[in-house]
């Protein structure tokens, strides 16, 4: 049993609570005792009497349906006891909201989805410029589908769509949210690494300046020098880079998250004038072959998947991180 003294000079808010309670005033000291599971609060102040002292006096509230109390020093100690049952400790903040998220997005998402989702991510976060703090992950995207860089991806915020507005009935979430989560989740259902992601990121209300995403048509210089603008070392744009292994753009299995991007990239199969394997890959991904520091690290994660996916976890947590306003901050 947890006993805790509290000095009821300070009770004299109102709260109300709903589980099984036992409130005791004690004799002419005025010390009042609560007490539910494993915890007993008790307050006692000598300036304070009665004008009658016996233990017949105590005063015994039993209350099984809502209750209401004047007291301002126990919120904490009733939120904490109903957090801890039999022992169970209760969920993290925000835990409870993150996990229903989740199941919400594997609801519409499918391995063929994926790489749509994650092209989605990617966009929107994709816009952020340390120098004035402009873009990021703030859920904009849903205003700029129409700019050429982000054809076909209504289609993967359709997909969304349908979970927000599922999700937006019992706790409503962000548009900001719900990309990054779902391309977190995209990733570990097509054998990826799981990316836990933070919640909380606050929609942007209008659209971010135009022309801050990555061209395909950069060069590996122009790469790096756009990736730094964006907080991002040369490792992390190679290993977001690794993305592309998802989707139509011919490296491996389409629906399958693995090393396959490094691989192929060392093969350079564009540099064939055989069949279709000149459409493999975008310039961008070209270029980084070109790049001795670029080459480093395709290299290493050609030969180590394990490290690839460590690498573009951390890699991928900082990019939705990127330009996020966070509610109560």
């Amino acid at each position: 049993m947890i006993e805790t003294l509290v000095d009821p000079s300070q009770l004299y808010s109102v709260i109300s609570f709903s589980f099984p309670t036992n409130f005791k005033f004690l004799g002419a000291n005025t010390r009042l005792k609560f007490e539910s599971g494993s915890r007993t609060v008790r307050a006692s102040s000598p300036a304070i009497t009665t004008g009658k002292e016996s233990d017949e006096s105590h005063i015994f509230f039993s209350n099984r349906r809502r209750g209401l109390i004047f007291i301002t020093a126990l919120p904490f100690l009733l939120r904490h006891e109903s957090m801890e049952v039999s022992g169970v400790k209760a969920a993290e903040p925000g835990e409870e909201e993150y996990l229903l998220l989740k199941k919400g997005i594997r609801k519409v998402l499918s391995k063929g989805k994926a790489a749509g989702v994650l092209r989605l991510v990617f966009h929107d976060a994709g816009t952020f410029e340390m120098d004035n703090s402009s873009g990021g992950m703030n859920g904009s995207i849903v205003n700029e589908l129409d700019r050429p860089e982000n054809a076909g991806l209504r289609k993967s915020l359709k997909i969304l769509e349908k979970a927000k507005s599922e999700l937006d009935l019992i706790q409503p979430v962000s548009w900001a949210d719900i990309i990054a989560v779902a391309g977190a989740e995209a990733v570990s259902l097509c054998g990826g690494p799981n990316i836990p992601v933070q919640l909380g990121r606050l929609d942007s209300t209008f659209p971010d300046p135009e022309g801050k995403l990555p061209e395909e048509s950069l060069d590996a210089p122009g790469l790096k020098q756009c990736f730094q603008r964006k907080g991002l070392s040369t490792q992390e744009l190679v290993a977001l880079s690794g993305a592309h292994t998802l989707g139509s753009k011919g490296f491996g299995n389409p629906t399958v998250f693995d090393n396959s991007y490094f691989k192929i990239l060392l093969e350079k199969p564009w540099m064939s004038v055989a069949g279709m394997s000149t459409m493999i890959g975008l310039p961008s991904d070209h270029a980084l072959m070109e790049d001795d520091e670029c080459l480093r690290w395709i290299r290493m994660y050609a030969d180590d998947q394990n490290n690839f996916f460590e690498d573009f976890k951390s890699a991928y947590i900082k990019l939705v991180n990127s330009g996020a306003q966070w509610k109560n901050s």
